[in-house]
């Protein structure tokens, strides 16, 4: 027999591992002194501890660890829990490659600038929203009022109030100078009667949705837009829907038929802007 701290040399695992190994039932000793507490192992459990080192090298748990020794798994049980395994670690190898990706973007974007943008872009799951919208070709942004007061007025005469902050949808597949394709929606829980203009659906989720914040007035807003695209172009990404203009904060537009004064320069409006993207 070889005394604990023998056998602790002889394998390269600490004591306190061997122990701890001990009360998990990984490892048990071959006996133990009951005047003094030593601990006494045989060399042929060094191919049991070699299992367990090969196994937690691989990224099993000690409790999975446990249930693989037990030796009452079947070969088609441990095949599962190995290919689980390896999903996982591949899964885990994507995540990280991309979160390279992600600190490369920074990084260039630094030795362009030599300044870091005060636009963070993240990448995010929407989940789906049940909304209801008014959509129409409005001559620029800023006027989308009229569209809002279409629909805030259906919603008043239904006595619904908004489940959650509006925004609006830009279906145009690019920039234009004149006439744009906008929806405006309001968030609901409420069952309503679509009205004449008024559309009734619920979005579905997108599972990855570039997004950005804006603090400031919509007058710069364009910074956000400019700051988000460069991120997309060069993270690899390309837009594959309509994007979203969700007004957190005092941003949403009036009703008189354009935006008005203080929604345009409100140096407090929040406004978060979201493109539905997928690698390119």
């Amino acid at each position: 027999m070889i005394r604990i701290g023998d056998f602790s040399k002889l394998s390269r695992v600490s004591i306190k591992t061997l122990r701890f190994y001990d009360e998990m039932g990984l490892l048990k000793p071959i006996s133990v002194d009951r005047f003094t507490g030593y601990r006494f192992y045989e060399y042929n459990q060094l191919p049991r501890l070699h299992r367990i080192l090969a196994l937690k090298d691989l990224g099993f748990s000690l409790e999975e660890i446990g249930q693989l020794l037990t030796g009452d798994l079947s070969a088609e049980q441990m095949r599962g829990m190995l290919k689980l395994r390896q999903a996982e670690i591949r899964q885990n190898v994507q995540e990280e490659a991309d979160r390279l990706e992600r600190v490369d973007v920074w990084l260039n974007q630094i030795e362009q600038e030599d300044r870091m943008s005060k636009y963070d872009v993240i990448i995010k799951k929407v989940e789906p929203v049940k909304v209801a919208s008014v959509r129409g070709i409005v001559p620029t942004p800023p006027e989308q009022g009229s569209l809002w007061g279409e629909l805030e007025g259906y919603l008043a005469a239904q006595h619904v109030r908004p489940a959650g902050a509006c925004f609006s949808l830009y279906h145009d597949d690019e920039y234009k100078e004149r006439d744009w394709d906008i929806e405006v929606c309001e968030p609901i829980t409420a069952d309503l009667t679509p009205g004449k203009r008024v559309h009734l659906s619920e979005l579905p989720a997108v599972e990855t949705m570039a997004c950005t914040i804006h603090h400031g007035p919509f007058t710069t807003i364009s910074e956000a837009y400019n700051a988000i695209a460069k991120w997309i172009e060069s993270s690899g990404y390309r837009i594959c829907g309509p994007s979203r203009e969700v007004y957190l904060r005092e941003a949403k537009p009036g009703g008189s038929g354009e935006m008005g004064a203080v929604s345009q320069n409100d140096p407090d409006t929040v406004t978060e802007i979201q493109f539905p993207v997928e690698k390119a």
